[in-house]
């Protein structure tokens, strides 16, 4: 009895070991990352409201963006 308590104990051991063993230890490259993405959610209420500054016309609520401000309406109206 004694000798298959120290027979588990023994193969237990081993097997951790050999689970440590094959472990990476390798942090994520960089460039590997994946990027984040907004969900639909999060994306319309990060929206600009009118008169708010912004770079492109995806980040207004009308989306449209004229001379760094969102716009109600294009310029050709």
């Amino acid at each position: 009895m004694h000798c298959l308590k120290v027979m588990a104990i023994f193969l237990f051991c081993s097997l951790l070991l050999s689970q440590m063993h094959c472990a990476s230890l390798h942090q994520p490259q960089p460039h590997l990352t994946r990027q984040r993405r907004m969900t639909p959610f999060w994306r319309g209420v990060s929206l600009r409201p009118i008169g708010a500054s912004c770079r492109d016309n995806s980040e207004c609520i009308t989306m449209l963006c004229r001379k760094n401000r969102c716009f109600l309406r294009s310029a050709s109206e």
